[in-house]
C-alpha cells in the first residue's frame, strides 16, 4: 500500500505504485505515474504529462512538470519522464518539453540535483549526472552520462555536456563541453582532462595518458583537428576514448557558436 498523508491532495486519475510514500501538502495532478519505491517529502508538486520510475527521491519544495518557460508554448500535452533511483533535493525544478524537438524532457538514473537547480524544457540527461546548488540548465541541454556540474553555472540552451566531464562552480557555459575535458571560467574553457573522473572509474592508464596528450594538442598546442588526429595516430594513442573525444570536437566546430546542436534559424 501506498503511504499517503492526509494533506496531499491527488488527483484520482493520477497512477501511483505500491509503495510510494507522498507526503503533507504534495499536489499529483491527472496525467502522472509514480513507479513503486518513489519517496516524496512534503510540498512536492508533479504537474504535466510526468512518469517517475522507481526509488526516487523528491525533497521539499520541488516542482516536476512545470510548464515550459518558453513564450512559443500553447499548452500541448508534451511531458517529462525520469528514471531510477534520483535525488531531487529541496526547490528543484525540471520542466516539461515544447514541441521544438520530440517533446519529451528526460532525465536518466541515479542522478543528483541539489537545491535550486533547473532543469529546463527539452533538456535531455544520462545517467549519473550530479548538478550542484544553483545550477541552471537552459533549453535544449543535452547532459551525457556522469558528467559532474558544480555550483551556481549557468549552461546556454542547445549545449551538450559530454561524458565524464566536469564544469567548475560559477562558470558560464557558451559552448559545447567535450568528453572527458574539466572547464571553468567566464566563459568556460577546458582546462586538463578530468582526471579525477577518470581515476573514480578505473580508466587504464593508457587510456588516461591518451586523453591528456589529445588535450595538449587541441587546447593547448592547438595545432588542429586533423593534424591531432594524424599525431595521435602515429603514437598509437587514438584509443575509443580519444577518438570519442577527436568526434566530438568535429561536431563542435560544425555548430554555430561553438554548439554542435544549435538550431539554424531562418534568416
Amino acid at each position: 500500500m501506498s503511504s499517503v498523508a492526509d494533506s496531499a491532495v491527488i488527483h484520482p486519475r493520477a497512477q501511483i505504485a505500491d509503495s510510494v510514500e507522498i507526503g503533507p501538502y504534495c499536489v499529483i495532478g491527472p496525467h502522472v505515474t509514480i513507479e513503486a519505491g518513489t519517496r516524496l517529502e512534503n510540498h512536492v508538486t508533479v504537474m504535466g504529462h510526468t512518469k517517475i520510475g522507481r526509488y526516487n527521491h523528491f525533497y521539499p519544495s520541488v516542482v516536476i512538470g512545470g510548464e515550459p518557460q518558453d513564450l512559443s508554448y500553447r499548452g500541448s500535452d508534451t511531458q517529462v519522464i525520469i528514471g531510477d533511483h534520483n535525488v531531487f533535493r529541496e526547490s528543484v525544478t525540471v520542466n516539461r518539453a515544447t514541441e521544438k524537438e520530440d517533446g519529451i524532457t528526460s532525465i536518466g538514473n541515479h542522478c543528483y540535483f541539489m537545491a535550486c537547480s533547473h532543469v529546463a524544457h527539452d533538456c535531455r540527461l544520462g545517467d549519473r549526472v550530479i548538478m550542484a546548488n544553483g545550477t541552471l540548465l537552459g533549453g535544449h541541454v543535452h547532459v551525457q552520462d556522469y558528467a559532474t556540474i558544480s555550483g551556481a553555472v549557468a549552461i546556454h540552451h542547445y549545449t551538450t555536456i559530454g561524458r565524464y566531464s566536469f564544469v567548475g562552480g560559477m562558470s558560464r557555459v557558451l559552448h559545447d563541453v567535450a568528453p572527458y575535458m574539466l572547464v571553468e571560467g567566464s566563459p568556460a574553457r577546458p582546462r586538463c582532462i578530468n582526471l579525477v573522473a577518470l581515476k573514480r572509474n578505473d580508466f587504464p592508464q593508457d587510456v588516461v595518458r591518451a586523453l591528456n596528450e589529445a588535450y595538449r594538442l587541441l587546447y593547448r598546442s592547438k595545432v588542429g583537428l586533423e593534424h591531432a588526429r594524424e599525431i595521435l595516430r602515429s603514437d598509437d594513442r587514438l584509443l575509443p576514448q580519444v577518438n570519442e573525444l577527436l568526434e566530438f570536437v568535429q561536431q563542435q566546430q560544425g555548430g554555430r557558436n561553438g554548439r554542435g546542436r544549435e538550431m539554424r534559424r531562418a534568416a
